[in-house]
């Protein structure tokens, strides 16, 4: 994959996972800011942040729980240490650090 693809995949990426927020009903707060980092804060002042890493040409979440490197499989984004998917780790985590059920679909 070269740099133009990656930047096109991870653009969706992150504007799905921006929708996904807005429609979710969650008590959160969050940006997407230029550059591609998006920034989740929730009601106990935790935060999650999801960005870009180009050089890596992965999507990179840093969370309370951890941090987690996705890379694109031709297919979707998966988690380079156990395949998870993005979208459903990012849930899984939301709803850690929010204390509700926070699914992004």
């Amino acid at each position: 994959m070269d740099d133009k693809d990656f930047n096109r995949l991870a653009d969706a990426a992150l504007a799905r996972i921006d929708a996904a927020l807005e429609a979710c009903g969650a008590d959160l707060d969050f940006e997407l800011a230029p550059g591609g980092v998006l920034e989740i804060e929730f009601a106990d002042g935790s935060k999650i942040v999801v960005n870009r890493h180009a050089v890596a040409r992965e999507i990179w979440v840093a969370a309370k729980s951890g941090g987690f490197h996705f890379r694109w499989d031709g297919a979707g984004w998966r988690d380079t240490r156990d395949g998870a998917e993005l979208m459903a780790r990012l849930s899984a985590l939301a709803s850690q650090q929010a204390g509700e059920a926070v699914e992004l679909a």
